[in-house]
């Protein structure tokens, strides 16, 4: 059975140029919607990503890509969720910094941030001039979660903003987290 993506957005999703839409366009990439981009709720999110994984077939696997507020979502749903051994990998990119002043107050009850070992393989992109996480903040959550560190270089957030297109450097490393 083939692999499936499933994009975890950040705050406020996605838009008509990032990675992750054209992910979904151009490989069928599944994005986990959420009842309320604006204001997320973690517990609502969290469970969301459970009902989604529970409407896959059971023995289909899974890799998550998760940008911004999606990597915070991602070690916090490790942390308690009981599907982890569905997921065969995740693609973290440019986590946010929810414990930053500035981000605690616009995304309340995110932080802290879940900083145990993921349960499955994981790499995480980072930029050194992201404006919502320091590259040391992102090296610490990579080296936290057990993730591969990769740099981006000056790169911002990672988005659309970014001029990335659909990002062929990281799916290529999201295709190698797809095999066995």
């Amino acid at each position: 059975m083939s692999v499936q993506v499933l994009t975890l957005p950040g705050w406020q999703s996605s838009g008509p140029c990032h990675w992750q839409t054209l992910w979904e366009q151009r490989y069928g990439d599944r994005r986990v919607e959420q009842h309320d981009w604006m204001r997320p709720l973690r517990g609502d999110w969290l469970a969301r990503l459970d009902e989604v994984l529970l409407g896959l077939p059971a023995d289909q696997p899974v890799v998550l890509a998760a940008h911004s507020l999606g990597c915070i979502q991602v070690a916090a749903w490790a942390d308690h969720s009981r599907l982890t051994a569905r997921v065969r990998g995740a693609l973290l990119v440019a986590p946010g910094d929810v414990e930053r002043e500035d981000l605690r107050v616009l995304l309340p009850g995110w932080a802290p941030i879940v900083r145990r070992r993921l349960p499955f393989p994981s790499v995480l992109l980072g930029s050194r001039n992201d404006p919502f996480c320091s590259e040391e903040r992102a090296r610490t959550m990579a080296e936290d979660w057990g993730s591969t560190y990769h740099d981006m270089g000056a790169g911002g957030h990672l988005n659309a903003e970014s001029g990335l297109g659909d990002w062929p450097v990281a799916r290529a490393l999201l295709e190698e987290l797809k095999k066995d």
